[in-house]
């Protein structure tokens, strides 16, 4: 099998590349690019680094990996300072995708595959995804998982397991009254810039990543899917994320666990919307599914709709 190319459980072969931004990670960086060095797939695996804003040994980190996994990790860097108008995690990622998408060229069956500077995925990552595009989806979303290699209060962890129980049980409703063919359960519901992958023309096609400070992953996702890109969320795809407290992107992983400490220090639990709320949604995306082009109409329209109120009181799972 040629170089940077990976087959999944078909004969399906893919040209990827996985995306990174950075900014002043010169720590964490190590951990990452010895995941990526380990992964199950073979042959050599593009990296777009995107290093902005950066004042830190980050560059003197990925000079001594690619040294040392050489003919492994093909590493190839952007570094940039933006101005602080455009020094968010937009512009950031959209760098790193962006030279992905450089590095695949006119690669009919490109795949840019995103992640943070603060990840560990485990081996199998880029081969549980393979297998999902060959299975026919256009973006695959990646699950979050706290990785423990670092140490996290049994509060907090505990606070972690009450909100895993309510998405499972909101993706029990929706897959009961909205199954989608191409995201069957069993399955999770993240889609992350930690952990997401989109084909190429595709990336093009819905004009790449939104300049947007925060939520800018969301938004991509949102954009791909109005233009008929099949989204799935498949077990098996999942990374490790840091649990630290102090990110770089605003309103990111980061500040979701500072969040979480807050509530688990103050012992109070938390509230979501209610599953009554989440059984009307799925009814009003079946109904607006059934119609021409309602794949897209849901991406469209949803972002518009009312906010869900927080009104159930989660308990606590042990």
């Amino acid at each position: 099998m040629a170089e940077g190319h990976f087959a999944a459980t078909s004969p399906v072969v893919m040209d990827i590349c996985v995306c990174i931004p950075a900014r002043d990670e010169a720590q964490r960086l190590p951990v990452l690019l010895a995941a990526l060095a380990q992964q199950s797939v073979p042959g050599t695996i593009p990296v777009a680094i995107a290093l902005n804003n950066t004042t830190d040994d980050s560059r003197a980190v990925i000079i001594e990996a690619r040294s040392a996994y050489s003919g492994r990790l093909d590493i190839r860097v952007s570094d940039v300072t933006f101005p602080p108008a455009l020094a968010h995690a937009g512009s950031a990622r959209r760098l790193a995708m962006d030279a992905g998408l450089a590095v695949l060229g006119s690669a009919a069956t490109g795949v840019l595959v995103s992640t943070d500077a603060d990840t560990r995925p485990p081996t199998q990552w880029l081969e549980a995804i393979g297998r999902a595009f060959a299975r026919g989806a256009d973006l695959v979303g990646g699950r979050i998982v706290i990785d423990r290699s670092e140490p996290v209060p049994d509060t907090v962890t505990a606070l972690c397991r009450t909100w895993d129980a309510y998405w499972q049980a909101v993706r029990a409703i929706e897959d009961d009254l909205d199954p989608v063919p191409w995201n069957p359960p069993p399955r999770h519901g993240d889609h992350t810039g930690a952990s997401l992958a989109i084909r190429a023309s595709l990336y093009r096609q819905c004009g790449g990543v939104p300049l947007r400070r925060t939520g800018e992953d969301r938004a991509l996702v949102a954009a791909a899917v109005a233009c008929g890109g099949r989204l799935a969320h498949p077990v098996d795809v999942f990374t490790h994320v840091s649990p630290r407290r102090e990110g770089r992107a605003d309103g990111g992983m980061a500040a979701a666990m500072q969040e979480m400490h807050e509530l688990a220090d103050k012992g109070t639990a938390p509230c979501a919307p209610s599953y009554e709320h989440w059984r009307e949604r799925a009814i009003w995306r079946r109904r607006l599914r059934s119609q021409p082009d309602g794949q897209a109409r849901i991406a469209r329209e949803e972002p518009l709709l009312p906010a869900m109120p927080c009104d159930m009181v989660l308990e606590e799972k042990r």
